[in-house]
């Protein structure tokens, strides 16, 4: 990878214009603080596409993904595509599938200081810190579709190779963190899950430091809400973890609060927040930039810039204890304000280290 990175930003539809606009600026301003190089090529995609090129994901758009070094998406869709030929969901799909896109990352954690948000109570929700790695490009969401009149079929199926492949992202992903892994499937009943937990079972013991169990995606679902903290790393087919992954940013108060990443075995990663585009806010400054941001974190340490995407998730944080929060969270602070306060947080921040230092040096 050479020094100068090119970051490939995706507005999209919807609160998404609005959302990346403020991560874009603190990536900007980081690039600058900490010398990174970063450049910025913005593309049309999802609805946007359609309604300027004809489809989600233009040539255009599709190969300046493939030459970035990173993409940060906004979100897609909106009613006004509802029955269109193409919708802009399906380019999104797209995207994945052209990238080798196979693996998505998404962490949640409760805020100390944010407890007061989630609609669990403090002494159940208080330490929850769970990754959902979800796999991205197999099951019923890429299975052969039929649609009658009076019969249709979804199909879900998953080779051992998919199965393995994530499980192995996994395993690596819960040794940097607390050591458990816990599986979700559904093999008391499907044929898919039966495959994935006897494939799960055999990539472990490549992890002895690594303690497995399963859950049946029923039970995962109960548990999250009954006792979060016994999660560390949630592993799962692409169904199931889509719908555990929205229940779990429920519990850290605001499904605008979280970030997502979604890799390969190689080439560019994409970064996004993991809510909709929500048209109902669209274009009134009221949407929660903090995902987006957030992803922008893990989009930098990705990148190899660990200390400034450390500085970002605590600038993000400090913003919202400190009462900087829009009005899913109860505030009333607009979209552009909260990116203002967390890039001037950062420039705080940076300001009192030099201070610190120059000290130091001083002394």
């Amino acid at each position: 990878m050479s020094d100068r990175c090119t970051v490939v930003i995706l507005p999209g539809d919807g609160i998404g214009p609005e959302v990346t606009a403020e991560a874009v600026a603190v990536l900007a301003l980081l690039s600058d603080r900490f010398g990174l190089d970063l450049v910025f090529d913005e593309q049309r995609f999802g609805g946007a596409a359609i309604d300027g090129d004809g489809e989600p994901l233009p040539p255009a758009t599709l190969a300046a993904c493939r030459a970035a070094d990173a993409i940060l998406l906004g979100a897609v869709g909106g009613p006004e595509w509802d029955g269109a030929k193409e919708r802009p969901e399906q380019g999104l799909l797209k995207l994945r599938t052209e990238l080798g896109l196979f693996a998505n990352l998404r962490p949640a954690r409760i805020i100390p200081g944010l407890e007061i948000f989630s609609p669990l109570r403090p002494e159940i929700a208080t330490g929850a810190d769970v990754l959902v790695v979800r796999e991205l490009t197999g099951g019923i969401y890429f299975g052969e579709k039929t649609l009658g009149d009076d019969a249709a079929s979804d199909l879900c199926s998953y080779s051992r190779a998919e199965v393995e492949r994530i499980a192995h992202v996994a395993f690596r992903a819960a040794q940097k963190r607390r050591g458990k892994l816990t599986s979700v499937d559904k093999a008391n009943v499907l044929a898919t899950s039966k495959l994935w937990r006897r494939t799960v079972e055999d990539v472990a013991r490549g992890y002895p430091d690594v303690a497995l169990d399963h859950l049946y995606v029923d039970a995962a679902a109960m548990a999250l809400v009954t006792h979060p903290t016994r999660f560390d790393v949630i592993l799962t087919e692409n169904m199931f973890g889509d719908i555990l992954s929205d229940e779990m940013s429920v519990i850290a108060g605001s499904i605008g609060l979280m970030a997502s990443a979604s890799t390969g075995s190689g080439g560019p990663a994409l970064f996004e927040p993991i809510h909709g585009s929500a048209p109902d806010i669209a274009g009134r400054d009221i949407a929660n930039p903090a995902g987006t941001m957030a992803s922008a974190a893990l989009l930098l340490d990705h990148l190899g810039h660990g200390a400034a995407a450390t500085l970002l998730d605590r600038a993000i944080e400090a913003a919202l204890v400190e009462g900087c929060r829009t009005g899913d969270l109860g505030g009333t602070t607009g979209c552009a304000a909260f990116g203002a306060r967390v890039c001037a947080i950062i420039d705080e921040q940076i300001s009192a280290t030099y201070r610190r230092e120059k000290v130091q040096i001083s002394a």
